[in-house]
């Protein structure tokens, strides 16, 4: 068995994955706005040695027939929310080990400022900094609000592609990872060793230097969860580990297959991605007491949030199709995985289930025991690496998940007790150097240098 990778997925607003449970007397995520929540959150994480807690994010809200339903407001479903990379600066100081990962899109976040804000982080975490690199789900309504024309869905990916190439250039290339001297009898930086960039691209320009030095990651470790095609050949190029939304296990089996294809086609080695899958569940000392309380989170819900938050994914208003409509007839320029995962069911399937749980995989609901054997038989069966936990409730689900399933996993063997030493790709990828590898294409991009037994790329 093989040792699993955990992280915990969270969204700074209050509700997450598309539901609405901030109702529930044992949520505390409505109060997503204060500092206390998340140093909670963080602690529970570094207490249990999770290899990241991943902060998600959208700029875009939910629109029905081009209004935004007032369901939205009253259930929080898409707004409020805070940004998430300053929620991770704000952590770094109550945490020492725990990876931090952002969500920051491709579409509507400028590169060279977005560089300077990565490699901040990075600076200042000592290396436990990674990035969710999103193109935008929810493009049609943040590109109104940004001002900026709508881009459907393989262009977005085209758009993305020529963005890495700008940020590898200026977080790998502009400065060499040993520019920085610090002598105050000499020279606090070598010119030599300082490089200007240049970058015309299709969809981005840059002309200049990078703003901040060689961070201690260069790039931060590179996140990824698209699973269309154009999703996958991006994955498979640049991802570094990369999430499943969960599902049946011939689909999971099929889509790691899929993504280490696409890795050995860019010329990478193809376990140098790690695979994670969505997870979650609902823990009880019997079955009994397991199904009790998943009840009371489906019972704290308002259905009516239903339609609001499947179209604030994908833009599709499900209540203007009948409800025995295939999935498969859809199409849509917004978030593809959302379609995909549910291409075998139909409207009115969706509409009964959605609000059970969004984009969030079905609940496993049992005892510690049992949802143990269900990670990893899922893992060994689907050749995943690790699963993203994504909770029911907060903090209940984390700590039911920590307390009581996480040592029996530590018991099998399949997680980790303790940080080991290094940056995030050390611990989470498993890498030999805190900086990526040289069969990785942003590694092409740096520049000869000595620094923490990094190979320099030719």
């Amino acid at each position: 068995m093989k040792q699993l990778r955990l992280g915990l997925f969270e969204n700074a607003q209050a509700n997450d994955s598309g539901t609405a449970t901030w109702r529930h007397k044992g949520n505390k995520r409505d109060h997503f706005d204060r500092m206390e929540y998340w140093k909670n959150v963080a602690k529970i994480c570094e207490d249990a040695s999770l290899d990241f807690l991943f902060l998600a994010d959208a700029w875009g809200w939910s629109e029905v027939d081009g209004e935004r339903p007032e369901i939205c407001s009253v259930e929080a479903l898409d707004l409020p929310r805070l940004d998430p990379a300053t929620v991770a600066a704000a952590l770094l100081e109550c945490t020492d080990k725990l990876g931090l990962v952002f969500t920051s899109s491709t579409l509507v976040e400028p590169p060279y400022a977005f560089a300077r804000r990565v490699a901040t982080l990075d600076h200042l975490s000592e290396g436990r900094i990674g990035w969710n690199v999103v193109t935008t789900g929810t493009a049609e309504t943040a590109t109104a609000a940004f001002g900026i024309p709508m881009v459907n869905h393989d262009e977005r990916y085209d758009m993305a592609e020529d963005y890495m190439q700008l940020i590898y250039k200026l977080l790998e290339g502009s400065w060499e990872p040993d520019a920085l001297e610090r002598d105050k009898q000499g020279r606090f930086a070598d010119p030599n060793k300082v490089h200007r960039i240049t970058h015309d691209g299709p969809y981005f320009r840059s002309n200049g230097y990078g703003n901040t030095s060689y961070s201690p990651q260069g790039t931060p470790v590179l996140f990824q969860a698209g699973l269309s095609t154009k999703g996958r050949e991006f994955g498979g190029r640049h991802g570094e580990c990369i999430f499943l939304g969960g599902g049946p296990v011939d689909k999971l089996a099929e889509q790691v297959r899929l993504i280490r294809e696409e890795a050995a086609k860019a010329g990478r080695s193809p376990e140098s991605i790690k695979l994670m899958s969505a997870f979650s569940c609902v823990v009880g000392d019997t079955e009994e007491e397991a199904e009790a309380k998943y009840k009371e989170v489906l019972d704290s819900q308002n259905p009516e949030v239903t339609v609001a938050s499947y179209a604030m994914y994908t833009g599709l208003d499900l209540s203007a199709y009948a409800p025995d409509t295939p999935m498969s007839e859809m199409k849509t320029e917004l978030s593809k995985t959302q379609l995909e995962r549910f291409k075998d069911k139909t409207v009115g399937d969706i509409l009964e289930n959605w609000h059970a749980h969004g984009v969030r995989p079905s609940p496993v609901v049992g005892t510690a025991e049992r949802i143990a054997d269900a990670m990893c038989d899922l893992a060994e069966q689907t050749d995943l690496d690790g699963f993203l936990l994504t909770p029911v409730t907060q903090p209940g689900t984390t700590i039911d998940f920590v307390t009581k399933v996480l040592p029996i996993l530590r018991e099998r063997g399949a997680a980790a007790s303790g940080y080991s030493d290094g940056t995030l790709r050390e611990r989470l990828i498993g890498s030999s150097q805190p900086t990526l590898p040289s069969d990785h294409p942003g590694a092409a991009y740096r520049k000869h240098g000595e620094h923490s037994g990094i190979v320099a790329a030719e």
